[in-house]
């Protein structure tokens, strides 16, 4: 089994800057898309929404409210992936979550969840 951990939340004040961890672990050959996910408290899993994707080439993709602030990375010899969040406003605050793709059998692709880290923006 995958495991994703992730690290890197916690309490910063508005304007301030956090870096969000996501490692990879376990039988792994190859990731295809990795993402981060935030959810509003007392949705399900499915709500959650996209605040960047970055793909096995590099590709990038952003919600419009992050983009210019937040900036994410991948290393795929180290299957560990990086949100680099500045100037950070309250309306961020929410639980983190990655997600990492990898591919299986006859084309098969199965998602990958980690725990999720609180980020609490203060004003």
């Amino acid at each position: 089994q995958v495991q994703l951990v992730e690290s890197g939340g916690g309490l910063v004040q508005a304007g301030g800057s956090l870096r969000l961890s996501c490692v990879a672990s376990g039988s792994i050959f190859s990731i295809n898309d990795m993402g981060w996910y935030r959810q509003a408290a007392g949705k399900q899993r499915e709500q959650r929404a996209l605040v960047a994707s970055i793909t096995s080439g590099g590709s990038t993709n952003y919600a419009d409210s992050v983009k210019g602030r937040f900036t994410i990375s991948r290393d795929n010899a180290k299957n560990t992936m990086w949100l680099q969040m500045n100037g950070l406003k309250p309306e961020d605050t929410d639980v983190y979550y990655c997600k990492a793709t990898l591919p299986s059998a006859w084309s098969y692709a199965y998602d990958f969840w980690g725990q999720g880290t609180q980020v609490t923006v203060s004003s």
